[in-house]
C-alpha cells in the first residue's frame, strides 16, 4: 500500500474542507456544475464514479461470475439485511430521534418529513459506490457484481411498495429515469468497457496465469486515478452543499445522528453474520458495505417528487450523501484491519 493510500482518510478530510471552501468562494460555478444532471444524477459526479468503478470492472471474469450462485451465503446476507432489516431499523431510528429526542429542536409538523427522508435512504441500497468500497477492501469483483445485480432486480420490485408501506402512503411513484439511468451508467457502461478492455489485454496471453497478470498490472496502474476520482467526488459533493452545511450545522448534525447509528449498526450486523457463517473476507466485506451504503440519487429523486425540492425530506437525503463517504471509508479501514479474522 502506497503512502497516498495509507493516508486516504487525511486526503478525504482535506477534500471535504476544499469542497466547502470552493463552494463558498465560487457558488456560481458549483451551481452550474450541480445543474448538469439527468434524472437527479449529476453527470460530472457520474464521470468521476465511472473512473472509480472501471478498474474493478476490468477485473470481472465472467467464467467466475457464472459460478457466484455456488457461494450463496453472501447473497443471502445482503438480501436479508437490505430488504428485511435495514428499511425498518431506519424507520424506527427516525421515529425515536425526530418524534422524541430532537422534538424540542424542530417544528412539530416537520417530524414526519425527517422520518420520511430517512426511510427513503434506508430502503435504497447502493448501486455505484459499493464497487469502490469493494475495490478498497480487495473484494471479489465477480461476486460484488453479482450482489449489486441481484439488489438492483429486487429494488425494481420492492422499493416502491416498501416505501409506501413505511410512509403510510397508498402509492409511491418510482422515478424510473433515475433508477434505470443509474444502472446503465454505473453498472452496464463500465462493465461493457471493462469486458472489452479485458479482452484486449488478454488476447495474446498464452495461459490463464499470464492473462490475469496482464489484467492485474493494468488495474494497478489505474488505481491512483480511481482514488483521485473518489477525492474529486468528495470535493464536488461538499461544494454543492457547502452553503447548507455552513448555514445550518446544528440541523445537519441532528440528521446525521440516526444515519450514523444505522450505518455502523447495519455494517456490524452483516459483517458479524458473514464472519460467524464462515464467509471469506473478499465476499464478507462487500456484502456488509452494500447494506451500509445507499442509492442516494434514487432517494433524493423520490424525496423531491413526494415532498418538493426545498423540503426537509429532500434535505435529509442530501445529508445522507455527505455522511456516506467518511463513514464508508472508516468501515473500509476497519474491514481491512480485520481481514485476518476471516477464513481464506
Amino acid at each position: 500500500m502506497s503512502t497516498f493510500e495509507r493516508y486516504l482518510s487525511v486526503w478525504v478530510g482535506l477534500s471535504i474542507l476544499t469542497g466547502l471552501a470552493l463552494g463558498a468562494l465560487f457558488p456560481d460555478l458549483f451551481a452550474t456544475l450541480a445543474g448538469w444532471e439527468i434524472g437527479q444524477i449529476n453527470l460530472v459526479i457520474a464521470v468521476l464514479i465511472w473512473v472509480m468503478i472501471y478498474p474493478m470492472m476490468v477485473a470481472v471474469n465472467f467464467a467466475a461470475l457464472a459460478r457466484a450462485h455456488e457461494r450463496p451465503k453472501g447473497l443471502i446476507i445482503t438480501l436479508a439485511v437490505n430488504w428485511a432489516i435495514k428499511p425498518f431499523t431506519m424507520a424506527v431510528l427516525g421515529i425515536i430521534f425526530f418524534e422524541f429526542v430532537f422534538a424540542p429542536f424542530i417544528e412539530p409538523e416537520t417530524a414526519g418529513e425527517y422520518i420520511a427522508g430517512l426511510i427513503l435512504l434506508g430502503a435504497a441500497p447502493c448501486t455505484a459506490m459499493v464497487f469502490v468500497w469493494s475495490q478498497l477492501t480487495k473484494g471479489d469483483p465477480n461476486y460484488t457484481l453479482a450482489q449489486v445485480s441481484v439488489n438492483n432486480v429486487v429494488m425494481v420490485v420492492l422499493y416502491a411498495p416498501l416505501v409506501a408501506l413505511l410512509l403510510g402512503l397508498t402509492e409511491v411513484t418510482v422515478p424510473w429515469d433515475t433508477l434505470l439511468l443509474s444502472v446503465v451508467l454505473f453498472v452496464v457502461v463500465p462493465l461493457v468497457a471493462g469486458v472489452l478492455t479485458r479482452l484486449f489485454l488478454t488476447r495474446r496471453a498464452r495461459d490463464a496465469a499470464q492473462a490475469e497478470g496482464a489484467v492485474t498490472g493494468f488495474t494497478a496502474r489505474l488505481k491512483p486515478f480511481s482514488v483521485l476520482g473518489l477525492l474529486g467526488t468528495v470535493v464536488l459533493l461538499f461544494g454543492f452543499q457547502g452553503d447548507v452545511i455552513i448555514e445550518r450545522p446544528a440541523l445537519i448534525a441532528m440528521i446525521a445522528v440516526p444515519i450514523l447509528i444505522q450505518s455502523y449498526g447495519i455494517f456490524a450486523l452483516a459483517y458479524v453474520a458473514a464472519w460467524r457463517w464462515g464467509v471469506p473476507h473478499n465476499v464478507a466485506a462487500p456484502c456488509a458495505l452494500i447494506g451500509t451504503s445507499n442509492h442516494f440519487e434514487l432517494a433524493v429523486a423520490v424525496a423531491i417528487g413526494l415532498f418538493g425540492l426545498n423540503s426537509v425530506a429532500a434535505l435529509v437525503t442530501v445529508v445522507g450523501v455527505l455522511v456516506e463517504v467518511p463513514v464508508m471509508l472508516s468501515l473500509v479501514w476497519f474491514a481491512n484491519r480485520t481481514r485476518q479474522r476471516f477464513p481464506a
